[in-house]
């Protein structure tokens, strides 16, 4: 048990670029439990009629690559300067345009640009979406909510939540209404996400490190053994996510 413990530990140290998780997904050590929706096909029931999109947030791009065919006019932002390389190696040759957002909450575009705003787990402005969106404009957002695995922080002995305990599914729907956006619809849920091994909650915590923000392994060293031997005994720990969805219209 002590070496397997301390093998997951060496195991976590593997690089993570841009926002892919396949080293631990593709390989079923972690598991998400499905949504009560699809975000990709709201998108695409829109995508077929948009000469324009916007992407918030493209990570490495790995998402939006697999959306292909792009309107023209595409553009995707990024703000973590990792990801940008990485976000224009995969999505330029698709002919989209890559561009680095220097203000969270600022989008460097002209009013009434685009046909379509997707965003899952980015930051926005509302007020910022309204004004770039056409009349007729469609802003699809996936986001994580406020209590998003919550009890991963409980179980490490991490006092508090990531932050954002109020952003919840009202509180965005209310945003959006104040800059007299049309809900079309809205949907929010709590599924579970499974993890197998410890080495895989360790790559997920170092993924996202808004989770627990002091987050090391020699700063959670006792709790993480205590979780292994845990996982190991029932073979899993689940663990509940909080998601939810808003299809809004200009």
């Amino acid at each position: 048990m002590e070496d397997l413990f301390e093998f997951y530990l060496h195991d976590s140290k593997k690089k993570f670029s841009g926002w892919d998780f396949s080293y631990v997904s593709d390989t079923d050590r972690i598991a998400e439990f499905p949504l009560d929706w699809s975000y990709t096909s709201k998108i695409i029931k829109k995508l077929r009629n948009a000469n324009s999109l916007l992407d918030m947030g493209t990570g490495g791009g790995e998402f939006l690559s697999l959306l292909k065919p792009l309107p023209v006019n595409s553009y995707a932002t990024e703000g973590y300067e990792p990801n940008l390389p990485i976000a224009k190696e995969r999505l330029e040759p698709l002919g989209v345009n890559v561009v680095k957002v220097e203000e969270d909450n600022k989008l460097d575009f002209e009013d009434n640009y685009f046909d379509l705003v997707i965003n899952r787990h980015e930051e926005y402005s509302a007020k910022e979406v309204k004004r770039v969106l056409k009349q007729n404009g469609y802003f699809i957002t996936q986001q994580v909510g406020g209590k998003n695995c919550v009890e991963l922080n409980k179980i490490l002995d991490y006092d508090g939540d990531f932050g954002m305990p109020e952003w919840q599914l009202d509180s965005a729907v209310n945003e959006l209404k104040k800059e007299e956006l049309k809900i079309i619809e809205k949907h929010e849920d709590f599924p579970g996400l499974r993890f197998y091994d410890i080495g895989a909650i360790i790559y997920y915590l170092k993924a996202v490190p808004w989770q627990i923000p002091d987050f090391s392994v020699d700063n959670y060293y006792d709790s993480l053994k205590k979780l292994h031997t845990q996982i190991q005994e029932k073979g899993y720990i689940d663990i509940e996510e909080h998601r939810f969805l808003i299809v809004a219209k200009k």
